[in-house]
């Protein structure tokens, strides 16, 4: 009993000397970004030229040099980044972010705000990981007894980011994200690869009472801060499950941060069941910030499409499969396998030196998943797509499949060479949502008429396609070409091989 004693003595002079160590970092934030609060009510490029941005920020250096030779330098240098609005600033000084965009400066001040609730509730949301994992194992039922463990709401609301296509959620969320301490649990995750993973577990813990709330368990004791990209649900089974995972996520402490094209209301709209849909969404209103980007702005059209493979026409079959052996290079291309989650396998026509050939039938008129393009992802980093169609009411399962594969394409900055019916745009032509559909004025010429017995009327495809439009222009854009050679080049510890332009004026450089 003794022993018992001197150890909650020790633990709590640990705590009070944390807590001291806490203050001080919460107070140089404060004091850091009340100065930056100060400088965006005016223009932010005004002040970079007349230089009062460098004449503010330099004190609050100095101050957090000194601090570290006074402080656990260690424990805190993550915090003294001073959260996600400093480094935005710093990118645009720096001229990796493009200056003037209200809407995106309006967003990065509430990932500061949360940033900093985060910080000052450090302790009572057990972000630490090193101090969670020593009430872990075996001595969790020691603890449980000795102190109050903490089974409520976290104290702090999450932030659900929504808005159109290409406006800079995604890349907003990570620079939040990166300024989180390393010491904190957080995951960031696409929301495809995060209900695979829940799938997952939960066949994992088939047979418990409720798999669910063990699986719940799992990821809050991983992360408490979950950070989702692209939260799109059009998945039934996804959607009946939503509502109790994120209840019981959520009663655990966990911290929602994510992405989305829809408003919260608007999620799995004209979906099967939804009504039983419908409470998810009060619980994620009423544990998360709905805040919307109202750019019009889509920063992904803005690059240079002057390379890329995206042939339009049937006749560039041959042309592909020439370009794509450019790019394999002395490798002969053989039939391949690829392990899944699960236990699938997914068949690859042809592959070789991370290089993979599909007909489009085989990836996506045949019932594939996101769980199958993670897979293929994982082991090959091109994918050659011959003989995308347009889409419509036919195909209306393969477009959607289409949209995954592009989401996944392009969260593993994967490399797409492809011949297609038509351009990215066109692609889309006949799929519409509903607010869409009315406004379809009559059409006189019998070939048109006929265009409208294949339009497809559907809401969550009509948005989503947007998206996918977007990210095939940037895929086949000349920056994301050479980002992603710079970046093989580095995995192979050999300078990137220049990229080839295709002349040819049926080429369309999305």
């Amino acid at each position: 009993m003794r022993s018992v004693v001197r150890s909650l003595r020790q633990l709590r002079r640990f705590n009070q000397y944390h807590a001291e160590r806490h203050s001080s970092a919460v107070r140089l934030i404060r004091q850091q970004n009340g100065v930056m609060c100060g400088l965006t009510s005016r223009s932010l490029s005004t002040l970079r030229r007349s230089g009062e941005i460098s004449r503010f920020s330099s004190p609050g250096v100095e101050l957090m040099r000194s601090m570290f030779s006074t402080v656990a330098a260690d424990s805190i240098k993550d915090i003294g980044r001073g959260g996600p609005m400093v480094e935005y600033e710093r990118r645009i000084a720096s001229g990796e972010l493009v200056d003037g965009d209200s809407f995106q400066l309006d967003t990065i001040q509430e990932l500061q705000r949360l940033y900093e609730e985060l910080i000052q509730n450090e302790e009572d949301c057990q972000l630490d990981r090193y101090k969670s994992s020593e009430k872990s194992g075996r001595s969790r039922w020691l603890w449980s007894r000795l102190i109050t463990q903490p089974s409520t709401y976290a104290p702090v609301k999450g932030l659900y980011l929504y808005g159109g296509v290409g406006t800079g959620k995604t890349m907003l969320m990570d620079l939040f994200y990166e300024q989180l301490p390393s010491n904190w649990r957080k995951k960031r995750i696409h929301f495809h690869d995060f209900m695979l993973n829940v799938h997952s577990r939960l066949q994992m813990h088939k047979g418990v009472s409720d798999p669910l709330d063990v699986v719940a368990a799992e990821i809050s004791d991983e992360a408490i801060i979950l950070c989702l990209d692209e939260f799109m649900v059009t998945d039934v089974a996804d959607a009946m499950i939503l509502n109790r995972l994120f209840r019981q996520l959520f009663s655990k402490g966990v911290i929602l941060v994510s992405t989305s094209n829809r408003a919260p209301d608007k999620l799995y709209e004209g979906g099967l069941q939804r009504d039983l849909f419908l409470p998810f969404i009060d619980t994620l209103k009423e544990r998360c910030i709905a805040h919307p980007i109202g750019s019009a702005v889509d920063y992904r059209q803005l690059g240079s499409a002057e390379q890329g493979f995206y042939f339009v026409g049937k006749h560039y079959s041959t042309l592909l499969k020439q370009k794509l052996q450019s790019l394999i290079g002395d490798e002969e291309p053989s039939p391949q396998t690829v392990e899944v989650i699960m236990g699938r396998k997914l068949q690859v026509p042809l592959g070789a030196n991370g290089c993979a050939y599909f007909p489009f039938e085989d990836l996506c008129d045949r019932p594939l998943g996101a769980a199958d393009y993670f897979g293929l992802f994982k082991k090959f980093h091109t994918l050659a797509l011959d003989g995308v169609p347009k889409f419509g009411s036919s195909n209306r399962t393969a477009a959607y499949r289409f949209v995954t594969l592009v989401d996944v394409m392009y969260e593993n900055k994967a490399r797409l060479l492809c011949t297609a019916e038509a351009g990215p745009i066109e692609l889309f032509d006949n799929i519409v949502t509903v607010a869409e559909a009315h406004k379809v004025s009559p059409r006189s010429s019998r070939s048109q008429k006929s265009d409208d017995t294949d339009l497809c009327v559907d809401n969550e495809l009509g948005f989503a396609k947007d998206r996918t439009i977007s990210r095939l222009t940037e895929i086949n854009s000349r920056e994301y070409l050479e980002d992603f050679e710079g970046r093989l080049g580095q995995q192979q510890q050999q300078p990137p091989q220049p990229l080839q332009a295709v002349d040819n004026a049926d080429v369309v450089l999305a």
